[in-house]
């Protein structure tokens, strides 16, 4: 047989296997096995169902082309050009596959019940992080999983996907260790203020008005604006954690970064995070900005406390100096902010939220010591945000908060679940069995009010 007839029924063979393993790709929604309220929210798996099928169709209808290019025209193409067209269809498949496998890593967890149903509660708690009181952006779906490791990680929604393609949800990882206490709620909201910040423009926008501010300072000061812009991204989703979250996010940012003293005074020029003593530093200003009260203070003296500023080199010593001096400016620069995207507001105007003020959450965990169900009905992120200001000030044990909190993560995925409703309605005592009964005052991190 002549080698191109060979190389062209050999290729179609090729092709006509490819489509085999192609159509045993099968949806989420027929081979994933979880508890109905473990599930991803239905917008998330709708999207995500959309664009995979979506590529498989367009896989299939190059695969029929090219099938009908080998018996047709391309019968008598250089058997080389015949496997240079194979291979890009073999390249789309691998491409194919590999999308399906990012989006199985996040669901497939689902299938442990206990996991799933939590995870599926932040799903709901992530996307009221994404919610602002004005309509600024459509917020696309949120989907959480577990990693390990000490750090969260998001992959935005409507960024490019390995192989082409908008990712169509965003997929937010959440370390394992950080599942109950501060560290949940600091490292969520943390990861959602990524993805707000890339569907408002915040980076860009405010790295112009840093860039202009370098430009008007004293030379001496030039190095805080350029550090500040360096590190923007970072501090941006840290404000949006403060701004929805309050204390919590503070608290829980300096159990992540809560290292060995030499980590904690570490500057890299090539890190995009602050250094995580300034960082926390950083957190306690913006909280103050946006919530004058005199914890945040306290919390940055307790901070100088367990890593005092000893020892350091002379060029540490400098720029911290300089950073310290130069943080007011620069929190009350991106405060006063005014992206395009906000149509006039500032960040401040647009983020801030009345009952984040501590005052107000001391007095929402004081009136659901006796109506609980005010508790069950409360946005997550204003539960995070009142569970984390009592915690501060010793009025809510961290037991208590693990029954507390995983009882309402529970209830938060049951409500996205046909039935859960009425489910929880029935259970007669969905939060905690024990809830109207005081406990023990716990040592504060802040004075009571």
């Amino acid at each position: 047989m002549e080698p191109t007839c060979l190389a062209a029924r050999l290729l179609e063979q090729e092709a006509r296997a490819l489509l085999t393993r192609l159509n045993r790709v099968q949806p989420f929604a027929v081979r994933q096995t979880m508890v109905p309220a473990a599930m991803i929210l239905p917008p998330a798996a709708a999207a995500i169902e959309h664009y995979l099928a979506g590529g498989r169709r367009r896989l299939r209808a190059q695969v029929w082309d090219f099938i009908g290019w080998i018996r047709g025209p391309g019968r008598g193409a250089p058997p080389a050009e015949m496997q240079r067209r194979f291979t890009l269809l073999r390249l789309g498949l691998n491409t194919a596959l590999a999308q399906l496998d990012l989006f199985d890593e996040a669901l497939s967890q689902r299938s442990d019940a206990a996991t799933g149903i939590w995870l599926s509660g932040l799903d709901l708690a992530a996307q009221d992080a994404l919610r602002l009181r004005e309509p600024y952006y459509q917020a696309p779906p949120v989907i959480c999983y577990l990693h390990r490791g000490v750090g969260g990680a998001i992959r935005r929604a409507r960024t490019r996907l390995p192989g082409g393609g908008q990712n169509p949800a965003s997929i937010i990882r959440i370390p394992r260790e950080r599942m109950i206490g501060f560290g949940i709620a600091s490292s969520l909201v943390h990861e959602v203020g990524h993805q707000a910040a890339a569907l408002l423009g915040l980076v860009a926008s405010l790295r112009g008005e840093l860039q202009a501010a370098a430009q008007r300072a004293p030379a001496q000061q030039r190095l805080a604006w350029a550090l500040f812009e360096r590190w923007i991204a970072e501090i941006v989703a840290d404000f949006w954690a403060v701004a929805k979250v309050g204390v919590a996010s503070t608290l829980g940012l300096m159990g992540i970064v809560s290292l060995p003293r030499a980590f904690v005074f570490r500057m890299s020029l090539d890190d995009p995070h602050p250094f995580p003593w300034i960082r926390v530093k950083l957190s306690c200003a913006m909280g103050d900005a946006l919530y004058p009260h005199r914890q945040w203070g306290q919390i940055s003296a307790l901070w100088d406390g367990l890593y005092p500023v000893t020892r350091l080199t002379a060029s540490q010593a400098r720029t911290i100096d300089l950073l310290e001096g130069m943080m007011l400016p620069f929190v009350s620069l991106l405060c006063g902010h005014r992206p395009q995207a906000l149509r006039g507001q500032s960040l401040t105007e647009a983020v801030s939220i009345p009952s984040r003020a501590p005052q107000r959450l001391s007095a929402l965990y004081e009136q659901w010591q006796t109506r609980p169900e005010l508790m069950r009905t409360a946005a997550p992120t204003l539960v995070f945000a009142v569970f984390g200001r009592a915690r501060a000030t010793g009025m809510l044990s961290p037991e208590r908060e693990d029954r507390l909190l995983g009882t309402l993560i529970t209830q938060w995925a049951l409500l996205t679940t046909p039935g859960g409703a009425a489910a929880i309605a029935a259970s007669g005592h969905p939060a905690d069995p024990d809830i109207r009964q005081h406990m023990p005052m716990m040592p504060r991190l802040i004075p009571a009010i």
